[in-house]
């Protein structure tokens, strides 16, 4: 009985309609029934995951495109140590105003946001006017962005480790002379 309850109540108040991406219980998808007691979401690869629609009132739900279709990217990327952080910021800014699906309004936004242990982490975020948009732009701006940073000499930074050797060299030095002197 609570699911047809909750049925009648996604029916009236619309929180989700048929053909909204919604997330829900760690999986994003699209509505594509509404049924009296169940609600069926297909994700990206098809599947059809089926939410008994008490879920869908009483769990938390987000819904990308409830309002507006209006959908932002985030891109974080690490750069080497010693780089222009300025620079680097505003190629990631020239990437985003280059791009002919990336909004206006908002502006694109890029910052520069941590020190880490490889890498110091500049983000852009920016938005694209449908959720549709959003995988292959996202694949195109990555795309720009390693380009325009190798033009500009700037490197990409991976993790690293250095080491230091303080003690025991003379120790291992002299065990190496003696293993060839007994051989």
């Amino acid at each position: 009985i609570t699911n047809f309850v909750c049925g009648l109540i996604l029916l009236f108040e619309r929180p989700v309609r048929i053909g909204d991406v919604v997330t829900i219980q760690g999986t994003t998808g699209t509505v594509t029934k509404i049924r009296m007691r169940a609600t069926t979401i297909t994700n990206w690869d098809r599947q059809e995951f089926v939410v008994p629609n008490k879920s869908l009132i009483t769990d938390t739900i987000l819904n990308w495109t409830l309002s507006a279709s209006i959908s932002r990217i985030v891109i974080t990327v690490g750069v080497a140590y010693g780089t222009d952080t300025d620079e680097a910021r505003d190629i990631l800014l020239e990437v985003a105003n280059g791009h002919p699906v990336i909004m206006e309004d908002p502006a694109p936004m890029a910052t520069f946001e941590q020190f880490a242990d490889s890498t110091l982490n500049l983000v852009l975020r920016c938005y694209v006017p449908d959720l549709g948009f959003r995988l292959r732009t996202t694949s195109e701006l990555y795309t720009e962005i390693n380009r325009k940073f190798n033009q500009a000499g700037i490197e990409i930074a991976f993790p690293q480790q250095d080491i230091h050797i303080r003690s025991g060299i003379d120790h291992l030095a002299n065990a190496a002379g003696n293993t060839k002197a007994a051989g």
